[in-house]
């Protein structure tokens, strides 16, 4: 088996950090969404996978290479304008093949194996199995209806009255069949190939689509709250663990990571938490599910619950809470910090908090 990982969108909910940084190498947890996702790939037994890219074809070049750091083979496949998951399947056939395969969205983010999944569809002899959860509002996702089997009988595309609650997500396994459907479908009044056209072809010709419940964590990591919320999940995982330099004036209580070549002198960290490789943390406070990338530099500062990209600076600011830092920005203080402050800064910023 294959696979085929969707990493050409742009992440318009996410700008300004998307105008410069592919939405799927943002990180979680000090690792890029899309690297999250290629680890479960593995973990199913997959080596051979390619990757559509789009204009921001080169960052993820660079960010992944051949694959080989993950134990896979990576293909990268250009599309050149979004036109649809579908669309994605019917570039990607000549890597494809007669072979059967997941396709897996790149900015999505599902805590645990898959394995099993995998193997149940490789035994069912189906042509397509999908992943679905249970949601609060179908009317904004794809929804399945299945019959007491738990085959589907019908996709509907955002709902204005579901007759389901079950949401599909960014998982889905085809067998070559798939191809045949998607050239007999036409684009969508948004001028997509739909994937739940596809599929909706499929049965119409009688196939067999698997419909199963996915109970686990599952995020669309498409907003800030949503990435937070990500790492938070992420960090709970975690075990301490102390690579780097840390003084003997420094406190560190639960879990925390600390990568081999970052610093940290004179400051307090609770975990879950992370540091990442490069970076010097200073007279400051480090709170919980805060993850700290490469090559920064936070000094008499407060920070909890957020996530600041590599080489960002924060300086004499404290109560930064529930924030995303974009790459290289630089925050500071010009006077004695206030209690509190939420931060959403883009890459290359310079901001000034002006306090009291």
């Amino acid at each position: 088996m294959r696979a085929l990982v969707l990493a050409g969108g742009t992440g318009t909910r996410l700008r300004p950090f998307t105008y410069s940084l592919p939405k799927q190498l943002v990180p979680v947890a000090n690792k890029p969404v899309l690297v999250h996702c290629l680890e479960n790939i593995r973990q199913m037994g997959v080596e051979e996978v390619g990757i559509i890219v789009g204009d921001r074809a080169d960052q993820i070049r660079e960010a992944i290479g051949d694959g080989a750091a993950y134990g896979l083979r990576v293909t990268y496949i250009t599309q050149a304008a979004p036109l649809g998951l579908a669309h994605c399947v019917k570039i990607a056939a000549p890597f494809l093949g007669d072979e059967d395969f997941v396709m897996y969205l790149g900015d999505n983010i599902l805590v645990g194996c898959l394995a099993e999944t995998a193997e149940r569809f490789r035994a069912s002899g189906s042509p397509a199995r999908i992943l679905v959860t249970k949601v609060a509002d179908p009317r904004q996702y794809g929804v399945a209806e299945l019959d007491e089997t738990g085959r589907v009988t019908a996709l509907v595309e955002k709902p204005t009255q579901p007759r389901s609650d079950l949401a599909m997500i960014g998982v889905y396994f085809f067998t070559p069949a798939i191809h045949d459907a998607v050239n007999r479908i036409v684009p969508s009044r948004r001028g997509e190939l739909e994937i739940t056209d596809a599929i909706a072809d499929l049965l119409g010709h009688g196939g067999q689509v698997d419909a199963e419940e996915y109970t686990g964590y599952w995020k669309d990591t498409g907003t800030v709250a949503d990435l937070l919320d990500c790492n938070r999940l992420l960090l709970d995982g975690t075990a301490g663990a102390v690579g780097g330099t840390v003084d003997a004036e420094t406190v560190v209580q639960g879990p925390v990571v600390i990568e081999e070549g970052a610093t940290v002198t004179r400051s307090r960290l609770v975990g879950p938490l992370t540091v990442a490789a490069g970076s010097v943390v200073e007279d400051s406070y480090l709170g919980p599910y805060t993850s700290v990338g490469r090559s920064c530099h936070i000094s008499g500062a407060g920070i909890e619950d957020s996530i600041i990209l590599e080489g960002a600076r924060v300086r004499e600011v404290t109560g930064i809470k529930g924030s995303l830092i974009g790459r290289w920005a630089l925050i500071g203080s010009t006077a004695r910090p206030a209690p509190q402050h939420r931060i959403l800064v883009g890459d290359h910023a310079d901001l000034e908090v002006a306090v009291a």
